[in-house]
């Protein structure tokens, strides 16, 4: 076996099928054919059930595969290593979209002493980050404490948490709101539930986070004890962000997306609650190569 026919088969026991896998990889369907040929013949065993359309990995392919993927991360880690700033380094991070531009800038800063370095954000929500760093295709995934402290289907005991901080809900209003142009200028504006909730909201219908479909309750506000009216939906946060700047409505969103969005934050003088995330970067503490150690501290770092 050679690492670079390990690299071919797990990519096509991740794809639909050998074009799939092929597109990915940039090679040819029959390269990508014989790769895989090739271990079979080198074990003596198939590795996938071959139907009329596609490639069903099968119990001995699921056996290499594990296998593969901690031949290949360990061959990664020897080689990054060795080769220490001058290293080709590409990292993988996924997790939620709201978290990746919260720590975008700090994860680019954070890969500055490696020149040769390349970082792949994948805008995926918490539980299928995890997967996705189960299955290998992820160096770290960025998440908060619903997951973490659940420690799911997906959890491996190897897996680390670096701690990033926590993200404030506010509830946030643009430069036209009729709210903001009734007070004085200021970085917070002083609000009553009742002068609040006489206004339109804007909400998404899953959570920012998981991704869960939870209606009024994506966004963490309490409606069951300050009922909205929420007049907009939006699961795109960008969408949602035009419509708050433009003055359509307020949103109850994480503290650092009001920052540059020319967004008023208000301040909701009696009520007793607010939501907070706490969030974390997973990432494998046992196999993780000395450029994902110091991703790790120098994103802490970062929050602190």
């Amino acid at each position: 076996m050679n690492l670079s026919d390990l690299r071919i088969f797990t990519r096509a026991a991740h794809s639909p099928s050998l074009g799939a896998a092929a597109e990915e990889l940039h090679l040819t369907p029959s390269a990508v054919s014989k790769a895989i040929r090739r271990l079979e013949d080198d074990l003596g065993k198939p590795l996938f059930d071959r139907g009329a359309r596609q490639l069903t990995l099968n119990g001995h392919g699921q056996l290499l595969l594990q296998r593969a993927q901690t031949l290949l991360a360990l061959a990664d880690q020897a080689r990054s290593d060795v080769m220490g700033e001058q290293a080709d380094v590409v990292c993988r991070i996924g997790g939620p979209a709201i978290l990746l531009w919260r720590h975008g800038h700090a994860l680019a800063q954070a890969l500055r002493p490696y020149p040769a370095a390349r970082l792949h954000l994948h805008a995926m929500f918490e539980d299928e980050a995890l997967a996705a760093l189960a299955r290998g295709e992820l160096d770290a995934a960025i998440v908060t404490d619903g997951v973490t402290a659940g420690q799911g289907a997906h959890w491996s005991a190897q897996w680390q948490t670096t701690a990033l901080g926590s993200v404030t809900l506010q509830l946030a209003a643009g430069p036209t709101h009729p709210l903001v142009a009734a007070w004085p200028p200021g970085p917070v504006l002083h609000a009553s539930t009742v002068e609040v909730l006489a206004h339109d909201f804007v909400c998404p219908s899953r959570s920012l986070f998981c991704g869960v479909l939870r209606g009024a309750r994506a966004d963490g506000w309490r409606d069951d004890q300050l009922p909205r009216k929420i007049r907009y939906w939006a699961d795109d946060l960008q969408l949602l962000l035009a419509l708050v700047r433009g003055g359509e409505a307020l949103a109850y969103l994480p503290d650092f997306a009001l920052a540059g969005e020319q967004l008023r934050r208000i301040h909701v003088t009696d009520c007793a609650y607010q939501c907070v995330e706490q969030v974390a970067l997973v990432w494998n503490g046992e196999g993780g190569a000395a450029w994902l150690r110091e991703l790790a501290v120098r994103l802490a770092a970062a929050v602190e």
